[in-house]
């Protein structure tokens, strides 16, 4: 290959990346967006209705979190049966998957509407504010299918390279709900009620949407197909492994904090939040990564599969780095956006350098794992993150309570999860065992 031909070559990646890393930040961004109008339109009906909604948002947030691998699962099979030209294949991907979207989204309902009373009591929920989540959290879960059946949606339309059509399906969606919120909270009068019927009607009228576009795709038949939907929810399961070691991290981090102080928990609330918020960017280019790498895999393409890898992970470690910069130049100044306590303001001051100094490491982090993901080398992924979550953070968090050492020890215990995390998935991106072409490769998985 000429010489000059190398900055060119990656000239055009970075412009795929952009191309696909833009619209996923912008569908990304529609949901904090959209639950952020929720709780001030709730907000404005009372303290108690604002914690019932926090106490049902949390077990509803988990549950559609835990199923995300209907996007993660789909999107890598798709892309690489795409890459390699099969679209008819990549369509009856498609069908199954929403067949696994809407049997686990009616089950997800039927057992939290029957489980709703301990649940709530689960999450530290009591007496009438337990009693309003409660009926909050039956009467949104019947809008579980419809969001399961968009992850599936999503999870299409990104193996196929479409990542504008989600992103307006879930502005539209989000918009809707709003005006729906406002219309039957305000001027119906049905309180927190009105608010989650809104997002029902929302949620199915986006679930109709992807519907209509995971049929459209080309496919030799969209019945049940037992070997599809096992392969499906084998690499589900090692996703939900992955995405739940991590939620168990980040609840016990919250806990061991709330044993602490409010004031502890108040400035990790605070650097959780903005984190999360600096995360849509990384995870962004993350879903770049999976789309490309899983198409390059499945065109047999190895050399170009592993060069647009490279140019992910770099410009994942200079997004990480600016961001480091940026939050050790207001460690003093932005938490003062959140709250005016000056206790809680020490707390944070204390955590910020050890948050700000994780970021370029998860930022890597980030980029390895959209890439190990289209690849389709969930099961790795699965034990990575179950050994740096239960076998690096959880021991750390258990010394920082028995010896108080409050936001510098869950922190320092959030650095070493990721350090763990770039470790293991580091090695397993440097010897290219994740490096395996064709369109049937994931079966072998």
């Amino acid at each position: 290959m000429p010489s000059g031909s190398e900055p060119s070559r990656g000239r055009g990646v970075d412009r795929e990346i952009l191309r696909l890393a833009v619209p996923a930040l912008g569908a990304l961004a529609a949901e904090p967006l959209y639950l952020l109008a929720d709780t001030a339109i709730v907000g404005h009906l009372g303290t108690r209705r604002l914690a019932a909604l926090a106490l049902a948002a949390s077990i509803l947030s988990a549950v559609v979190t835990l199923c995300n691998f209907l996007t993660y699962g789909t999107t890598a099979q798709v892309a690489r049966l795409h890459g390699a030209g099969q679209d008819r294949r990549a369509g009856e991907i498609a069908a199954q998957s929403l067949w696994l979207a809407v049997g686990i989204g009616v089950a997800a309902t039927a057992l939290v509407v029957a489980l709703a009373d301990p649940l709530m009591a689960l999450v530290g929920g009591s007496g009438a504010t337990a009693d309003l989540a409660a009926r909050y959290l039956r009467l949104s879960a019947l809008g579980l299918p419809a969001a399961l059946i968009a992850l599936a949606g999503q999870g299409y339309l990104r193996g196929v390279g479409d990542l504008r059509s989600p992103l307006v399906v879930v502005v539209a969606a989000n918009a809707l709900n709003i005006v729906l919120e406002l219309l039957f909270v305000y001027a119906l009068r049905w309180g927190l009620d009105g608010s989650a019927l809104g997002t029902v009607v929302a949620q199915a009228a986006m679930g109709a949407a992807f519907t209509i576009m995971l049929l459209k795709a080309p496919a030799t038949s969209r019945r049940p197909h037992a070997a599809q939907l096992r392969s499906l929810a084998h690499m589900g399961g090692h996703i939900v492994v992955r995405t739940g070691s991590l939620l168990l991290a980040f609840l016990v981090a919250g806990a061991v904090l709330a044993r602490e102080s409010d004031d502890a928990l108040g400035a990790h609330q605070i650097a959780f939040q903005v984190f999360i918020f600096l995360a849509l960017v990384l995870d962004a280019i993350a879903i770049a990564g999976q789309v490309l790498v899983g198409r390059l895999l499945g065109a047999g393409d190895a050399p170009r599969a592993i060069h647009a890898a490279n140019r992910m992970c770099r410009w994942s470690v200079v997004g990480g780095l600016v961001m480091a910069a940026a939050l050790l130049a207001t460690t003093h100044v932005l938490p003062n956006a959140f709250t005016d306590d000056d206790q809680v303001l020490h707390e944070a001051a204390t955590l910020w350098p050890l948050f700000a100094l994780m970021l370029p490491v998860g930022a890597l982090v980030f980029a390895l794992d959209g890439i190990l993901l289209g690849a389709g080398d969930t099961r790795y992924l699965a034990y990575a993150m179950a050994f740096s979550a239960i076998g690096v953070f959880l021991p750390i968090a258990l010394l920082t309570a028995r010896f108080d050492w409050g936001v510098t020890g869950v922190w320092a215990g959030i650095d070493a999860l990721m350090v763990a995390r770039l470790a293991t998935i580091g090695a397993r991106y440097r010897n290219r065992r994740w490096v395996v072409t064709g369109a049937t490769a994931l079966a072998a998985r």
